[in-house]
This record gives C-alpha cells, structure tokens and sequence, in this order.
C-alpha cells in the first residue's frame, strides 16, 4: 500500500510540474521544418528576393564593375523596352509566343495525361507504351529539329511541334507515377463496394489523381517555356525567342535583357494562375495537405 502510495504521489507531483518549453512551443519561426510564417513575413522574403538581385545588378553596372555590353544598366534595359514597345515590336512577339506555348501545351496535355493514367492504372498500357516513351524522352529536343522541319516544314506547326514534343513525353511518365501512387487499398475498397473497371478509372482514380496532376501541368508548362526559344529559332521572324537571337546578332544586350526579363514574367505570371486555380478546382486538395 505504501508503495502505490508513493507511485501515485510522485505521478501527480510530475504531472503538476511545468513540461519543458521546448515541448510546449509550436512550430514557428524562420528555420523550423515544416513552419507556417505570417503573411508579412513571407512577402518581406518574396520582396527581398527580388530587390536583392536588383541591387546587385544597379551596383555591378552603375559603377562599371561589369561591362555594359555584357551587362547593361537597367535604365538602359527600361529605354530598350520602351522603344520596342513604341515601335510595335513586343506585343506582337508575347501574343505569338504565348499562342505557340498554349497550342503545344494544350495537345500535351490533351494526349499524355489520358496516356499516362492508362500506363498508371494498367500493366498492359504501361508494357506497351513506357519503353518507346522512355526512349524518346531522353532525346534532346534540338537534335530532332531537322526532323521536324522534314515532317512540319517551317511555318507554326513546327514550332508548335518541337514544344508538344519537348513536355509530352516527360507529362505522360510523371503522370503515370501520380496514378501509381494512388493507395491500393482504396481501389481494394472499390472493388469490394462492387465498382468496375470504368468505375475505379473514372470515380477512384481520376478524383484522387487530379491534385497530382495540376501540379504535374503547372511543373510541364514551365518546361514549355524553356523550349520556347529553341521552337523559335526554326525559321521563324516573329516571337520573344526571335527577338532574342536577333538582338543577339546585332549585340544589343539591352533588347537581350528584355526579353529575358519578358519571358520570365509570362512564366511567373502563368504559375501564379496556376496556384490560385488550384485550390478552387480542388478545394479537397488542399484540406489534404493541411
């Protein structure tokens, strides 16, 4: 009896002593895994990794540290931009660049994500079609330009080409691993409940993919952008990449930089879409993740 006494007098007088604060402290700060911030703190940090670089650029071309040539001030790259905007050059070159990168896209995504959740879902779909994808997708896609030309010719479907060629085939086996990765027991539980094929494709594994998958679109057309350039050099005169290699020619790095810093911004305007479409679509996807 003493002893229980005793078990019971040290258990409460632990319980009433204060726990440690590192036990008792949530998860905050700026370098703690997995910590929220508050909302001004994560815009000081998106701002500062603006005008961190801006800084640095003003302070490497004003003073002269870096040539001109190679590194124009940003009052120069400002007046370049002004006058291809004057002269009518630069919005004509975003709408046929953007045109090019939504047409490739689209058929991308189109044809690779039914693809993809078929090799995902199927063994016989995945036998039959990942070793030629896997193949293809480690070509590099300038050396299948002349190809292209062969098959295209030089007008748009080329270009247009050359980006559903450079996102489609990297789409359709990252969507094939987001379809794998759907839990087996969900589809057991499916099964059980007595859905069919077309049941578990289109109520099971379409629902719980669809997160995967906007992430998988908003990660290809970033890919789509970079092969931007390369679909313009095939004989083209119009879009931001043409405006690049020719400026390049001429080395007029201000009209460089411009189209650069445009090509940029479409980029970050297009994966800013995608993030605020996202949680709308799928508002499950989100309470997942919280």
């Amino acid at each position: 009896m003493e002893t229980k006494a005793a078990d019971s007098a040290g258990a409460i007088q632990a319980a009433d002593m204060p726990q440690p604060k590192r036990a008792r402290r949530r998860r905050s700060g700026l370098f703690s895994i997995g910590s929220d911030l508050k909302r001004e703190t994560y815009i000081g940090i998106v701002i500062a990794s603006f005008a961190i670089p801006l800084i640095l650029w003003c302070w490497a071309s004003y003073t002269g540290r870096v040539n001109t040539l190679i590194l124009p001030t940003p009052t120069a790259v400002g007046e370049a931009f002004m006058r291809l905007l004057h002269d009518g050059i630069l919005f004509p070159a975003m709408q046929i660049s953007i045109y090019r990168i939504g047409m490739g896209f689209l058929w991308s995504a189109v044809l690779a994500i039914p693809l993809g959740i078929l090799m995902g879902a199927f063994k016989t779909a995945e036998a039959a079609h990942e070793p030629f994808v896997g193949f293809v997708r480690y070509v590099p896609v300038p050396a299948l330009i002349p190809l292209v030309m062969t098959i295209a010719g030089i007008g748009e479907p080329a270009k247009i080409l050359l980006i559903f060629i450079g996102t489609y085939f990297q789409m359709v086996i990252m969507v094939a691993d987001i379809t794998r990765q759907v839990p087996r027991d969900l589809l057991n539980a499916a099964r059980t409940l007595g859905a069919n094929n077309r049941q578990l494709l289109f109520s099971v594994l379409l629902p719980a993919t669809l997160p995967g998958l906007m992430d998988t679109c908003r990660t290809m057309i970033g890919w789509a952008w970079t092969y931007l350039v390369i679909a313009e050099v095939v004989a083209t005169d119009s879009g931001l990449g043409y405006g690049i290699m020719k400026a390049q020619r001429f080395l007029r790095t201000d009209e460089i930089f411009v189209g650069i810093l445009v090509l940029g911004l479409l980029g970050l305007v297009t994966d800013m879409l995608f993030k605020l479409i996202q949680p709308r679509l799928l508002p499950w996807a989100e309470v997942q993740r919280n």
